[in-house]
Parts: C-alpha cells; structure tokens; sequence
C-alpha cells in the first residue's frame, strides 16, 4: 500500500495508490453491496497533464465517470450522426457497439466505474436502451443531487472519503432501483458465459420466451440486442487473447466463434475502428483502447487497452 498526500485508509478497505504509465491510479477494495454489480472501480489522476485524445472502445460493460478536475473538450461517437456532446464533465455511458473520440485539454482527475449491464440497469433505474452508445451529462441520468455529490467528492482531497461518499450514494440508488426480469438476467448470463457464441434461439428456448420477446425485454433492459450484445462480447474475449500474446490470429478467430480471420478484422473496424495488429502495439491508457496525441505531436499515435 502507497500513502500520501491524496491517500489515506477508511471506510471498506486501505486505499492504494500506485503510478501506471503517465497516470497515478487509486484503487480500494470494492463495498460488498456494489461487488456484484461492478466490474471495474477505479480513481485516477494525471501525472503530468497533458492534452490528449482518445479512442474508447466498446466494453461490454455501462460506465460512470466522475470528473473532479477538467472536463472533457468533446466525446464524439463515431458512425453516429449529431453523435458529438460538446464539453462535458462527469457522465454516464450506456452500452455501446461502436468506438468513440474524446479529447481532453490535460489535467484531468476522476473515478471511473464500470457495472454490468443489469447492475446499470438498477443503478440508473431507467431502459438502459435510452443511453445505448450515448454518453449523457450524470444530472440529467441521475438527478440534480448527483451534482452536489460530484462538487462534495472534488472539494476532498482525500481519496477515501471520495470512495466513501460514492459508495453510499450508489448504495442508496441501488436499494431503490428496478429488479432485473429474471429472464433477462438468465439470458445475460448465458449470453456473457459463453462469450457471444451461444445462438440467440438457444437463449429463447433455455428462459422460455420466444425469440422477438426476449429481443425486446432484453435490449430495454441491458440496452443492446442480443445480437449486437453477442458481437462485443466475442470482440472482448478476442482482445483477451490478444493480450496474452499466445495464440494466432487464425487461433482467436476460432477461438472466439468468428468464421476466419477476415471476419475477426472486419469486427474489430466495425466495433473498435482498428484493426486486431493495431492493437497489439498500442499504448495502454486507463479504460480505454485509445488513440493518444500529446499537446507537442502533430500525429496521433496507436494506443491500447486496458
């Protein structure tokens, strides 16, 4: 455990603060009431800052970010029309299917949450298929109170009362939020434990409804169709595997239910806007697959993902 000036320990755990590439990233264990719906938690600021842009990639997962320093310049959603937020600070993002750009003018210090798509679905406590790949100011998601939370949280320097004060306020939403369809949540998990490769049709039959039922409750509820949802969920275990380095290209096409290589590229333009290679030789940046440019660089370089 590292300590110091932005660091103490406190509510559910020691706060640990560690430097990861240009950034200082604060985590703490996870408040066993949130653990299940969460599958990210994270604070973080710049080491030096410095503007930048970057390319975020579909994650299978809806995000809530707090911003408690600069906000972004524009998070723009590529192959969308209007598909641009202008400037914007602490937001929600739904689920998504396609990449995103966002550039930031450098200083920038946040708490980035990811859930599942149903633990988003209680949390925000509306149709998840109303922030499918948008990313949405937090007040206009969570309510006016969700900005005396994000001012309370900056005006802290204290890394654990800022975990403190988000913990109990996700709590006290969750305790209020809509329960899942009990169908919905079987068919999520079968959807996710087979990584995307499972047919839409099996699902239907294994929660009892018929195929256009269940298209419609659970693209309400997780906010991506099956369909759509079982692409990103191939395309995320494809960039498992290659992360891991071991296994060829041909390898993760099989592996991931892809008909050949041909089409694993053709998903990852379509869903990251980069290609399998592109990856592999990018620069990791916190929470996104991203492409990155410094303040003095005309060009943008590769970036990589978390």
């Amino acid at each position: 455990m590292v300590l110091g000036a932005r660091g103490t320990t406190a509510g559910t755990g020691a706060v640990e603060i560690a430097r990861l590439g240009g950034l200082w990233r604060v985590t703490r264990p996870w408040h066993p009431g949130l653990r299940p719906h969460l599958r990210s938690y994270v604070g973080y600021w710049e080491a030096v800052p410095t503007p930048y842009e970057a390319r975020l990639v579909p994650t299978g997962c809806a995000t809530l970010l707090i911003s408690l320093a600069e906000p972004f310049t524009q998070l723009r959603r590529l192959g969308m029309r209007d598909g641009g937020s202008g400037s914007i600070g602490s937001l929600v993002v739904g689920l998504e299917d396609r990449p995103a750009i966002c550039t930031h003018p450098g200083g920038q210090e946040a708490i980035r949450v990811e859930f599942t798509p149903l633990g988003a679905y209680r949390l925000f406590g509306m149709p998840m298929s109303e922030l499918t790949n948008l990313a949405v100011e937090i007040r206009d998601v969570l309510g006016p109170g969700a900005g005396e939370l994000v001012e309370r949280m900056a005006a802290t320097r204290d890394w654990a009362a800022r975990f403190d004060l988000l913990d109990a306020a996700l709590l006290d939403r969750l305790g209020l939020g809509p329960d899942p369809t009990a169908e919905v949540d079987q068919a999520w998990q079968l959807l996710a434990g087979s990584a995307g490769t499972i047919p839409i049709a099996r699902i239907a039959a294994e929660v009892g409804w018929s195929q256009g039922y269940l298209i419609r409750r659970f693209t309400q509820q997780i906010g991506l169709t099956p369909k759509a949802s079982a692409r990103v969920l191939r395309f995320r275990r494809a960039v498992t595997l290659l992360g891991r380095g071991t296994a060829s290209l041909t390898e993760i096409s099989t592996a991931c239910g892809f008909y050949d290589q041909a089409h694993l590229n053709r998903e990852f333009r379509a869903i990251a806007g980069t290609t399998p290679g592109r990856m592999v030789a990018a620069r990791r940046v916190e929470g996104a697959v991203a492409l990155t440019r410094s303040a003095n660089s005309s060009k943008t370089a590769s970036a990589a993902a978390r």
